[in-house]
């Protein structure tokens, strides 16, 4: 009987973990000047968005949020860089929001989006040096993507090294050690589910491969992306690159826990690369 319950919870977790988070998001907020966008992804779905202009010169940058969520996450940090001038892209990455997709998958299908969605970005800001900040799943789809060509510059937050670790971090810190136990059935459903398996999720083997300069963030006291991991992403990524550890914070809106201290990082990270060259 125990067995069958473990069995049947594993299933149920599955399930819920990889359903799409699609909702209605309607209109960007009248304080925000931006339209919306639908971009067409291969081979027949879209991602949907809101688009502000920036300044001419001043830089172009995507913004992707975390698993289960949409755009909206992203708002406080597209308000801010759209006040510096940068243009900003917000979109729902597929199988969140208003995009298509009939799974989560982590970031593998979620980098079909990220490649449409920066290829819209450079045709409506041409000549523009274009950034992407990512946010957990959000970042894993920038680096598992692999897009070409590269982006200037990429902020990655609280991105997990491999689908096992944030998995087995994830259960271990609501379950105990018995979560541990539970990590295996639940990755195993990944290929029936979702259609991928745990070696198209490994961000920390793509890193060295982006091929653009990288801040990588992350709390201090998050436990689903330890402090460890994070440094060991860092030590994966090819340079320039930038190690951030947010003191206090654990796996959070780390804009929204600090914002003063978020801006004047993120601002100055892209002020180098981005409008200074590179």
């Amino acid at each position: 009987m125990l067995l069958l319950g473990f069995v049947v919870a594993a299933l149920c977790a599955g399930e819920w973990l990889s359903h799409p988070a699609t909702r209605t998001i309607g209109p960007p907020p009248k304080d925000f000047s931006a339209r919306e966008v639908r971009i067409d992804t291969a081979p027949a779905g879209h991602v949907a968005g809101w688009f502000a202009p920036g300044q001419r010169g001043r830089g172009a940058v995507l913004l992707l949020h975390g698993v289960r969520s949409d755009r909206t996450q992203m708002l406080g940090r597209a308000r801010f860089l759209n006040r510096e001038g940068y243009a900003a892209l917000l979109i729902d990455l597929p199988a969140h929001g208003q995009s298509t997709g009939d799974r989560i998958t982590f970031g593998a299908r979620e980098a079909a989006g990220v490649k449409a969605a920066l290829d819209f970005l450079r045709r409506e800001s041409p000549g523009e040096r274009i950034a992407v900040i990512g946010v957990s799943l959000g970042a894993a789809a920038a680096v598992l993507a692999l897009p070409s060509p590269a982006p200037d510059a990429v902020v990655l937050e609280s991105m997990y090294p491999t689908i096992e670790d944030a998995v087995t971090n994830r259960l271990t810190t609501v379950l105990g050690p018995a979560g541990a136990v539970l990590a295996g059935p639940l990755l195993w459903q990944l290929p029936l589910r979702a259609g991928v398996s745990t070696s198209d999720l490994r961000p920390i083997e793509r890193i060295a491969r982006l091929g653009a300069p990288a801040l990588i963030a992350s709390g201090a006291q998050d436990r689903h992306t330890t402090w460890a991991e994070t440094e060991q992403l860092f030590d994966a990524a090819d340079g320039p690159k930038e190690l951030w550890r947010v003191e206090g914070a654990g796996h959070v809106d780390l804009h929204a826990y600090g914002p003063g201290a978020y801006e004047r990082r993120v601002l100055g990270f892209l002020g180098r690369h981005l409008r200074d060259g590179g």
